[in-house]
């Protein structure tokens, strides 16, 4: 196919509809028919990117395999695709203005006046292209963030409209998202929302060209031909979106809905029928399991879920592989201590403690680690989980009593933890972490060996601090191991306690690189762990 196409998905009359998972859920569907594709996020906010954003905020920042730290649409698209993102897939307004500025900066505009038009929209209509032009895609989508009507997004909107005209016929379409709410007093569905979004779409010069429509109740006939006529669409051009039971279930409704006929045939493209062999085969498994576990996520922002979206969802792929149902439980560390430890863990098949920042929280994390360690329960930690670990196995196995991270307490008496060397004349905070992905080693005959089951492997990071090598002895002697090392760095990457069940802390995000088609294989381990440990309780 010699001219890329493209896709763009924009939002209207609610935030949070899913435009992400209706993007993820397209593209594999048209990745499943043979077409190369990839999705790619513009976000209107004016920070550079996700990593200075509270995760209350914004929830998880996720981060490629070049260290791009970005939305967490991003993770959606790589596990429904399994195919790796970049610092491309992700652009914001910040990002656009920088570029921008850099350029009026260096002279590259001769002396002229700078505008939104046509230097930002052209900066946007370029960024947007990248990947096209790659020559790896035959289709890209472009999902763009917010609402349209929100005066962040109209540079956006407005590069598509140009785009759209730059581009031809056939070679790109718009679909909006749009809400049509039940009225329960009224009893009825409501297209005028819809209605008023797509006029307000049309006054910004762009037509939709295909409708999705998110509901919580079948859409009748009568109001698809409704939104049709009113539109400016053709009938089948009208797709539903009901709610789903998971997220996964969406590529098969929008299958059923006949989104992806629709979209190929407005890009004058062969549609076939997808081949969602291994997707159903994830599906039937997830929905038919065969025992359950349930771990504990214990974090400081377990409230809000979509701040450890990627390991939620890691724990979905390793549990359906493994035929078994993981329940998690969300336990706020900020709330736990000595006197209630017993009453929020002892029932538990296994435990995760989380990644973050920060000093909140840190003593309920360190209670819960050694109520794990000492009851033999499967623990995995995650970054600073992992470095919560060493501080807690320091303290009460080694009796290093004040044993800190000099994250918490620069002046620590013993800082088994501590700033990374290249970190410590870094004074920026954006961009400026150990980001992406990197090597480790893996010591044979260990735990990380046996799940990995190679001798090198890539994981992405995202830290300022590390394990401190300078107590590595005292702390193996002890009976903590560390059993992956970058190869390059010699940072302790991986720690283990080979007298307990299942004891593995890693300095790395292994959640960010789970998928649909590939789980996770420590997250398959650690779930098979829990899997052990309950069925152990249930013969006592």
């Amino acid at each position: 196919m010699a001219t890329t196409k493209y896709i763009f998905v924009t939002g209207g009359v609610s935030s949070s509809l899913g435009k992400g998972i209706i993007a993820a859920s397209l593209a594999k569907l048209l990745q499943a028919q043979g077409y190369r594709t990839t999705i790619q996020k513009l976000d209107p906010y004016i920070n550079i990117d996700p990593g200075t954003l509270n995760p209350y905020e914004h929830g998880e920042c996720y981060v490629t395999d070049d260290g791009a730290e970005t939305d967490l649409d991003l993770g959606h698209y790589e596990r429904f695709l399994n195919v790796p993102t970049s610092q491309a897939n992700n652009v914001t307004t910040g990002r656009i203005y920088q570029s921008v500025i850099d350029k009026e900066r260096r002279g590259e505009f001769l002396g002229k006046t700078v505008q939104v038009i046509p230097h930002i929209t052209d900066e946007i209509k370029s960024r947007i292209q990248i990947l096209g032009n790659s020559g790896e895609f035959d289709i890209v989508i472009t999902e763009i963030g917010g609402t349209v009507g929100d005066i962040e997004s109209l540079p956006y909107i407005e590069a598509v409209r140009q785009l759209k005209w730059d581009l031809g016929e056939h070679n790109a379409l718009v679909i909006h998202l749009t809400l049509v709410p039940y009225l329960a007093a009224a009893g009825e569905l409501k297209t005028k929302p819809t209605q008023h979004s797509v006029k307000t779409l049309m006054e910004s010069g762009v037509q939709a060209d295909i409708l999705v429509c998110r509901t919580e109740h079948e859409l009748p006939l009568d109001l698809r031909v409704k939104l049709a006529r009113f539109c400016n669409v053709t009938q089948d051009s009208v797709i539903q979106s009901i709610d789903a039971k998971t997220i996964y279930d969406v590529p098969n409704l929008m299958l059923e809905q006949g989104l992806d006929k629709i979209v190929l045939k407005k890009l004058d493209l062969k549609s076939e029928t997808p081949d969602l062999k291994h997707w159903n085969a994830f599906l039937k498994r997830h929905k038919n399991p065969k025992s359950e576990v349930t771990i504990g996520l214990i974090g400081k922002y377990v409230e809000l879920q979509d701040s450890y979206k990627s390991i939620l969802e890691a724990f979905i792929h390793a549990g359906a592989e493994n035929e078994v149902k993981v329940n998690v439980e969300s336990i706020h560390s900020e709330y736990l201590n000595a006197d209630n430890i017993k009453l929020k863990l002892s029932h538990l098949d296994g435990a995760l403690v989380a990644p973050g920042f920060g000093e909140r929280g840190i003593s309920g994390k360190i209670e819960a680690i050694k109520y794990v360690r000492e009851n033999n329960i499967p623990f995995l930690g995650i970054c600073l989980g992992m470095q919560m670990a060493v501080i807690e196995f320091s303290r009460n196995v080694l009796g290093f009593k004040d044993a800190n991270s000099t994250e918490m307490d620069e002046n620590t008496k013993y800082p088994v933890i501590n700033l990374m060397e290249e970190q410590k004349d870094v004074t920026e905070k954006g961009g400026t972490m150990r980001l992406g992905q990197w090597d480790c080693e893996l010591v044979e005959n260990t735990v990380a060996s046996s799940v990995y089951n190679h001798k090198v492997i890539k994981e992405r990071h995202r830290h300022r601090y590390e394990f401190n090598s300078d107590y590595k002895a005292e702390i193996e002697a002890g009976g903590m191991i560390a059993t992956g090392f970058n190869p390059e760095t010699k940072l302790v990457e991986i720690v283990e306690i080979p007298s307990h069940p299942w004891f593995v802390g890693v300095q790395y995000h292994p959640e960010y690189k789970s998928t649909v088609a590939k789980p996770h294989p420590l997250f398959m381990a650690f779930v098979m762990a829990a899997k052990k440990h309950r069925t152990a309780n249930k013969k006592k």
